[in-house]
């Protein structure tokens, strides 16, 4: 038996801004060497039992705490933060907030400098930390060169360097594009069984982590431990959707079709599940399926023609892409870290200017708009809330927008609370943004825009961070918005989202559009999905696997059913 490394015992803690406590009695024990999956929605307190291990608290969020958290033995209250850092290494969702140094093997160094370690062992200590990540060939190139993926490999070498025996992740796949989001997965899989370490890993997306190893499954509901088993054994039960959780898609298309999913059947991971004992079913469940209606486009809202930029004179971002846009389309924009994706954004949005090509909006020159006049007509929501955040508190930063354009205060203050209540944040209207989780700054952002309703709303993961009820309840509202004739574009790695929410996806590659096409056949070409970093969705493997002829079919028809049963279900 391997012994205990973290011991939650009745386990509760209140912030000092709160009435009641976020976690409740938590009992919770994880031993060493074990890769442990935390799950739960937003507020559920799963990154309050993370802020517990790391030392955050009691140590940077005050507040009361009784029971017991000892690590290695040793009440966390006995300590000081600097010994329980020793420990334990957390690697952040917003990697750009741990970084120390201006270079990759600078920042890796960091905390080995601070032990004063001779030069000779220190630049040893990098180069093997480094190559174990993948990351030795950029030891000289500066963070801000980085992409996404490479980003997390060094805040994770970063904490591989120090003499902790416990990792922990949050929200490691929230700025990854899907092939990355994989890597990163087989990559924390990987350093555990080479380095022996601990790894808890908090994240929502249970399908994209279980691709990995993952021994235990742990599920946090209103601060309390709902379940806590192996992946197998709880995903053969309901206890995701009591937490609001997604299921693996594959598992609820095989529900869907009236299959009963046993844990002897290995429901955890695609690879290994029993596709032969649901194929009858699934053949008998697509039979019974309407056939789509295909849309009509409406008049040209916007249009790109032969656009070229550079933030260089040197090296081209953006490579004469020509692309439209129609009025009332919601589409897709997918690709790999740094394919150039946020850079075109950038230009439809006015808030950079094209070297060459023009743009058009309502057929009308628009290359050279101001950013406010551009702003008018085309609202862009970053990827980064830090980016855009100017205002303290969230109310102000909401209604930011309207009185800088003079809207009289009571219909600002109308049009404001609605846009908080369907972002899921009214409850905190009069809080300070600065007590916000990233995915709560990130909605507060996306509610910025939203309240000034542009012709053409333009979102850079819009739903990075979010919890699956938050998930659809902002993009129901985004749909609402599409149907109300505002075009949406949407930057996403959610293949899920492309898939179910728009009808096209146009998909950057090197600064050019590799395809622009139906988002099923997008995913339905194997060498689009590998070189832009893309990833097949479980629904095709699963149609394949179970002897279906047309898995696109499949996949078009599970999306259009699954959508009618959450919107009966809402």
């Amino acid at each position: 038996m391997k012994k205990p490394v973290i011991s939650f015992e009745n386990f509760t803690f209140k912030y000092r801004s709160q009435k009641e406590p976020t976690l409740h009695d938590i009992n919770l024990t994880i031993h060493e060497g074990e890769i442990v999956l935390i799950a739960g929605p937003s507020g559920s307190g799963k990154s309050t039992i993370g802020h517990a291990i790391n030392g955050l608290i009691p140590f940077s969020y005050k507040g009361d705490m009784t029971g017991s958290l000892k690590i290695h033995g040793k009440e966390t209250r006995d300590l000081d933060i600097f010994s329980i850092g020793q420990m334990t290494g957390t690697v952040l969702q917003d990697t750009d907030g741990q970084f120390i140094g201006l270079s990759v093997g600078e920042d890796i160094a960091f905390s080995l400098e601070n032990d004063q370690l001779e030069q000779a062992e220190m630049k040893d200590i990098v180069a093997r930390t480094a190559k174990l990540v993948d990351v030795d060939t950029h030891l000289h190139h500066g963070l801000h060169e980085l992409s996404g993926g490479q980003k997390q490999r060094v805040s994770l070498a970063g904490v591989l360097v120090g003499d902790g025996d416990i990792l922990l992740f949050d929200e490691p796949l929230a700025n990854l594009d899907p092939a990355t989001g994989k890597q990163a997965i087989e990559l924390i899989s990987r350093i555990c069984k080479e380095t022996g370490k601990t790894v808890v890993i908090i994240e929502h997306r249970i399908e994209d982590v279980l691709h990995g190893d993952v021994d235990r499954l742990v599920v946090v509901n209103e601060g309390k431990i709902l379940a806590d088993g192996s992946p197998a054994d709880l995903l053969a039960t309901d206890v995701l959707e009591r937490a609001s959780i997604r299921k693996p898609l594959y598992l609820q298309a095989c529900q869907y079709a009236g299959c009963d999913i046993t844990s002897e059947m290995h429901p955890d991971r695609l690879e290994s599940f029993n596709v032969q004992a649901c194929s009858e079913e699934l053949q008998g469940w697509l039979a019974t399926l309407p056939d789509e209606k295909p849309e009509k486009l409406s008049e040209m809202l916007l249009e790109l023609k032969d656009v070229t930029f550079g933030y260089s004179s040197e090296k081209l971002t953006i490579k004469g892409i020509d692309l439209t846009v129609h009025k009332g389309e919601m589409t897709s924009i997918v690709g790999r870290n740094g394919a150039g994706k946020s850079t075109l954004t950038k230009l439809i949005s006015g808030l950079e200017k094209p070297t060459t090509g023009r743009i058009f909006i309502n057929g009308e020159d628009a290359t050279e708009d101001t950013i406010a006049m551009r702003a008018r007509k085309v609202g862009l929501v970053m990827q980064n809330p830090n980016h855009m955040i100017s205002k303290h508190m969230i109310y102000d930063e909401v209604a930011f927008g309207l009185v800088m354009r003079g809207v009289p205060e009571e219909e600002i203050r109308e049009r404001v609370e609605e846009t908080l209540r369907i972002c899921g944040l009214y409850p905190f209207r009069n809080w300070p943004i600065s007590a916000l989780s990233f995915g709560q700054k990130k909605r507060v952002t996306i509610a910025s825009i939203l309240v000034l309703e542009p012709e053409l709303i333009i979102l850079d993961e819009p739903t990075a961070g979010q919890d699956f009820r938050h998930y659809t309840e902002m993009m129901d509202f985004l749909e609402q918005l599409n149907k109300r004739g505002i075009t949406i574009l949407m930057v996403t790695h959610d293949m899920h989202l492309m898939l179910e929410y728009t009808k096209r996806a146009v998909v950057i590659g090197d600064g050019r559009i590799l395809a622009d096409a139906p988002a099923v056949d997008i995913l339905a070409d194997p060498n689009i999905v590998r070189e832009a970093h893309l990833a097949k969705t479980s629904l095709g493997t699963l149609a394949e696997r179970a002897g279906i002829w047309n898995p696109q079919e499949f996949t078009r028809k599970f999306i259009a059913y699954d959508r009618e049963v959450r919107a009966a279900w809402r």
